[in-house]
């Protein structure tokens, strides 16, 4: 028997240096770190009070509702969904938690525990129409923006309701620091580590991409879609309960529109910038959170700068439409009327 001495080949060093970094970040949040430091040296050249640790703290504050509902919007995205209701239940849970507040003898766990259960309702109703109402994601979330709004303005007579700012526990909410960093803060810090790592590192985050990806795989797999669909949509409506209190904390009184229009725009905008596919079963946490960062800096430069507030709008529509450009354009998708 002959035993052969041929040299065995050496395995390959691992990849350094730029390309090894590239793809360990990503392209698309490399892309967003570039326009994020082009907007900091931008209006930071422009008014050097836009550095200051004061008013990153002010972004930080004004980006943390938004960032929240960016967050589940992600989730529900990558799993072949989408939600434009989440503004209006971040009202309907601000305008919630400040009158069960109020009832309840000025009791903070009430108003938070009743806004939680409103939004879980809410998310679960929206997830129940979508499965077995047969009905499209957007026109049932879209139908939900304006009934949730309007069951906002009905119970609060369309008015702020309550004041909680002499509560301990909303202040804490609203104006309470730990290690130096707002609370809202580090709420959003939190949540966005939990779905995170469920996303990352669990079977149902793995089981959420494969049902965006391809639904009809997933199925034969044996994956209950209903079950996670249903579930994406609770985990939505809870966080923008959430985010709803955070409001409430903020203003001090339950809000039904105000501060919470528009937030829907927000976080569709941060979840595509930050590198979700809008068919499902592509994006992630650190891009939405990199995208969130982004808008924040736009806006309150824009504001700082005495810009009239209405380009906020425009350059919010702006990013949302190159975002899914870029998208098309990476994953080669024909055209809209032209030839393959």
């Amino acid at each position: 028997m002959t035993i052969s001495t041929a040299p065995t080949a050496a395995p390959k060093p691992p990849t350094r240096g730029p390309r090894a970094l590239l793809g360990s970040v990503g392209g698309q949040n490399l892309s967003l770190i570039g326009a994020l430091a082009l907007v900091v040296v931008l209006f930071g050249s422009l008014n050097p009070n836009f550095l200051g640790w004061d008013n990153i703290q002010v972004i930080a504050e004004a980006a943390t509702i938004a960032g929240l509902l960016a967050v589940v919007q992600t989730v529900v995205i990558i799993c072949g969904g989408l939600d434009i209701s989440v503004g209006s239940q971040a009202g309907l849970a601000s305008v919630v938690s400040a009158m069960v507040f109020t009832a309840a003898g000025s009791s903070a766990p009430a108003g938070i525990g009743g806004a939680l259960a409103i939004g879980a309702v809410v998310g679960l109703l929206n997830g129940a129409v979508i499965i077995y109402g047969r009905v499209n994601p957007t026109i049932a979330t879209l139908a939900g923006l304006a009934a949730y709004k309007g069951v906002a303005q009905l119970v609060s007579d369309g008015r702020a309701q309550g004041y909680v700012l002499n509560d301990p526990v909303f202040v804490f909410l609203s104006r309470g620091k730990i290690a130096g960093l707002p609370t809202m803060v580090w709420i959003l810090i939190l949540v966005a580590a939990a779905v995170h790592l469920l996303l990352k590192y669990t079977d149902i985050g793995r089981n959420i991409y494969a049902i965006g990806g391809n639904d009809t795989a997933a199925r034969l797999a044996g994956i209950n879609l209903n079950k996670y669909l249903i579930a994406a949509y609770a985990l939505s409506g809870t966080v923008a309960a959430l985010a709803g209190v955070l409001l409430t904390a903020r203003t001090g009184s339950g809000q039904p529109v105000s501060g919470s229009e528009g937030l829907e725009l927000q976080s569709i905008t941060a979840a595509a910038l930050g590198g979700c596919a809008l068919k499902g079963g592509k994006g992630g946490i650190g891009g939405t959170l990199l995208a969130v960062a982004l808008l924040g800096a736009l806006q309150n430069g824009l504001t700082v700068q005495g810009i009239n507030s209405f380009w906020q709008n425009v350059a919010q529509g702006a990013l949302l439409v190159a975002a899914v450009v870029i998208q098309q354009r990476r994953s080669r998708e024909r055209a809209v009327g032209l030839p393959a």
